[in-house]
């Protein structure tokens, strides 16, 4: 709860602030707005997800799940650019929160007070430094800092209601303010769903709450296919972490509103993005402040390493899988320094101001917490569940009212957001297609019958020849539901058509290739399925069609499958094979679209230059006979 939590509960060192800022008097029941949805809409749905992406895969993989092919991949793409949002934004913005509670302390020497950038970028520095020496030692920090933070808070809220209690009267000026500004209870209410989606910071955490559910041991019979306990945990997790938020977030809420002046929140006051810490100063003295403002300071710095941390998940559980990133990716230093790359540069543009970050921050969170709502629908109905099908898109269409809103409030959010995702995307396509044209299984594995046909080779080069497999005929659609139906309807041809297709075709290549009757050809068939998987474990499987040798295999393209088992046939046998692949007719720039697309297409030319690339050597590699 609490490497969560460094996250979550780090918000209250500028929540109170900006709801003060964005709502004024009406703050408090604008908070409680934000509570309700937090424990009647967020909380189920992450129990949800948590139920269902029990590894820590959150939200992101339910809907690569629901949503399969090229739909799915680019649907995740846009997810991940919206999550980096959230998560550099998280960095950068907690650490502009703790550099404003460091240059605001008394204790801070003069010449440190206008140094509000410099802080910033320093412990930036600092939070990659810790990933670059390693972050398991720093986890162990979590634990006493959440807990010191809390406490801290509790105090700070508990004499701050005392305050409250002995003076009444300050609540009295408030109640007038309220009544002044809006006379209307419906009124306060509809300003509160209005101002809510400025408020949508306090609702972040829940995401990383489900990252970190792998550290969650569960009970002694879980598996990994079904970890029962783990998911428990987790749910009790996300439970404690949002009602011990939502109890914080509503009385801090109200006790800075009520005992801050309101000028103070403006941009340059005292109060401005450290509410908590001006009434831990104003009312238990600067010592304790100083005490408050140094472990504010480090859980919001802390939570830049949450965030850090989620990074390094994301991109390399996704991207390189899809092909879609350098193999160097899942290496965690030069991501940890392409991210502070990142950092940096957003703290410059938005030259460390808190309040200015606050849109970019709520369109990450709101368009995750959305597409979670959304998967949890989708999910539940296609489950059957029909009572929690309405609950989830009752609170799914409530977040993208409130996404829409906060967009078109601050539409820098969506800027910034969209900015991730094209880089994401352009980068993604780019590192495809370089890495299309190298060996790209992740691994080959041949069942009894296929390693008996290479038995039969007896040390001699086997005669791989490349043939479609029955029925696959250009004209079947290439999405992975409509080419199995197609494929299903079509069957295998007759045994009469059949057998003559594979004797016309072993006929044909050994009267191109001068092939010796007394030498056995083997026929390798490869069938695309779902052409957007990138690195996938090949098995190929070995039988006898029409009384020919055959080696089949499902995958997601053909050139680099075929590439693929002739290296393992070598591997295997010690001997390159001879590998046999038509011309194909059309447009070749066409053949390479459908490539880089379908996974068809060109075969011949990309299958040796994968095998090129695999091994240099024209000795050891296999051969590629194109006619």
């Amino acid at each position: 709860m609490c490497l969560s939590g460094v996250d979550y509960f780090s918000t209250l060192g500028y929540q109170p602030g900006i709801a003060a800022l964005a709502a004024g008097a009406v703050a408090p029941v604008a908070t409680l707005v934000l509570v309700a949805l937090t424990l009647g809409g967020a909380l189920p749905v992450y129990r949800r997800v948590a139920r269902d992406s029990p590894h820590g895969e959150g939200s992101i993989a339910i809907l690569e799940h629901l949503l399969p092919w090229w739909a799915g991949k680019l649907f995740v793409l846009v997810l991940l650019g919206f999550a980096a949002t959230d998560f550099v934004i998280t960095m950068t913005l907690s650490a502009a929160d703790a550099a404003a509670h460091a240059v605001e302390n008394p204790l801070m020497p003069d010449v440190m007070r206008g140094q509000h950038m410099a802080i910033t970028l320093f412990l930036l520095v600092a939070l990659a430094a810790v990933f670059l020496k390693g972050f398991r030692e720093a986890i162990s920090i979590a634990v006493p800092l959440v807990g010191a933070y809390l406490l801290l808070n509790v105090v700070v809220v508990a004499d701050a209601l005392w305050h409250v209690a002995t003076a009444p009267h300050v609540v009295t000026e408030w109640r007038n303010l309220l009544n002044l500004e809006h006379p209307d209870p419906v009124a306060i209410v509809l300003v509160s769903l209005v101002v809510f989606p400025k408020l949508a910071l306090g609702l972040s955490g829940f995401e990383t709450g489900v990252a970190v559910m792998p550290e969650i041991q569960g009970r002694p019979g879980d598996t990994e296919a079904k970890p029962v306990g783990r998911i428990v945990g987790a749910k009790k997790l996300l439970t404690t972490s949002a009602v011990i938020m939502s109890a914080m977030l509503v009385l801090s809420s109200f006790v800075t509103t009520v005992l801050v002046p309101a000028d103070d929140f403006e941009a340059g006051g005292p109060a401005n993005g450290r509410a908590l810490a001006f009434v831990a100063h104003e009312y238990l003295g600067s010592g304790f402040g100083s005490v408050y403002d140094v472990v504010t300071i480090l859980i919001l710095w802390f939570a830049g390493a949450s965030a850090m941390a989620g990074l390094l998940n994301l991109v390399p559980r996704y991207l390189p899988r899809y092909g879609m990133a350098p193999e160097w990716t899942r290496a965690r230093r030069p991501l940890v320094l392409v991210f502070l790359l990142v950092a940096v540069v957003i703290t410059l543009i938005f030259r460390a101001n808190v309040d200015a970050q606050g849109g970019a921050y709520a369109t990450g969170v709101l368009v995750l917490i959305t597409s979670a709502a959304v998967a949890c629908t989708v999910s539940a109905r296609r489950a059957g569940e029909r009572r929690a099908t309405v609950m989830f898109g009752i609170v799914a269409a409530v977040f993208v009212y409130t996404t829409i809103a906060n967009i078109a409030e601050r539409p820098d959010g969506l800027r910034i957001g969209l900015v991730f995702v094209l880089a994401i995307v352009v980068l993604s396509a780019v590192s495809r297609i370089g890495r299309s044209f190298r060996v790209r299984d992740a691994g080959v594995e041949l069942d009894d019958v296929a390693l008996r046909i290479l038995a039969d080779s007896e040390g001699e080069p086997v005669q791989l020849v490349a043939h479609e497999p029955p029925g696959a005929d250009d004209d079947i659609p290439l999405t992975p539901k409509a080419r199995e139906a197609a494929l299903a309807r079509r069957g295998r041809p007759s045994f009469r058509v059949g057998r003559a297709e594979y004797t016309a075709k072993a006929a044909e290549v050994r009267r191109l290739r001068r092939v010796p009757d007394d030498v056995p050809l083997v026929f390798l068939e490869v069938t695309v399925l779902d052409s957007s998987e990138f690195e996938e474990r090949l098995e190929v499987r070995g039988e006898y069609r029409y009384g020919f040798p055959t080696l089949t295999v499902a995958s997601s393209n053909v050139a680099g499958t075929i590439a693929s088992v002739a290296l393992a046939v070598r591997d295997r046998t010690h001997v390159p094979p001879e590998l046999y692949v038509d011309w194909e007719e059309g447009n070749p720039v066409s053949r390479m679209s459908r490539y880089l697309l379908f996974g068809t297409g060109e075969v011949g030319p990309i299958t040796r230059e994968i095998l090129r690339s695999a091994d240099p050597d024209p000795r050891t590699r296999p051969v590629v006979h194109v006619g």
